[in-house]
């Protein structure tokens, strides 16, 4: 049978604070909203815009460390982030009306703040700049921090070709 992939890359902005609760196993889950814009030009010359929002859900792992709370501990409103992860769908029934709602969501496994914090308060790693709150999420993933950093991809990753058909 064929591999098949589902996989999710978002650089974006928090809409809002995170919420994080814990589950009725004591499991802990953070819940927030991502924005990406794009920007491009129409035929006349005018600038257009296009911002789409995601929700992201992040749980932390069975040793009831993880994501979670870095995502509780570093992430606000407005801040910068890189998300990995996959989509996933669901459906419940409203208990106002009894309908049923489709969500889909972003299930991330890897995140990198990339929002840099002045002044901050805290202990070493926290407040001081980018590379500190960069380093706590490959951290509660399980990582030793190996392989690519948001440093090796292009600045220009925000642009996009405005020639593109799709």
């Amino acid at each position: 049978m064929a591999k098949s992939v589902n996989k999710v890359v978002l650089i974006g902005n928090l809409g809002a604070d995170p919420e994080v609760r814990t589950v009725p196993s004591g499991t802990r889950v953070a819940n927030f909203s991502v924005a990406t814009s794009r920007e491009w030009s129409a035929e006349g010359g005018q600038k257009q815009e296009k911002t789409e929002w995601h929700k992201i859900v992040v749980w932390n792992n069975a040793r009831g460390t993880g994501l979670a709370d870095v995502v509780e501990k570093y992430l606000k409103k407005g801040d910068r982030v890189y998300i990995e992860g996959r989509l996933e769908y669901r459906s419940y029934e409203d208990k106002k009306d009894g309908t049923t709602k489709y969500v889909t969501e972003i299930r991330a496994f890897d995140l990198m703040m990339l929002s840099s914090r002045g002044g901050g308060s805290g202990g070493s790693g926290e407040g001081g700049g980018e590379g500190g709150r960069r380093a706590a999420a490959p951290a509660a993933k399980g990582s030793a921090g190996g392989g690519e950093s948001f440093d090796d991809f292009p600045e220009a990753i925000d642009e996009e070709d405005d020639d593109l058909p799709f």
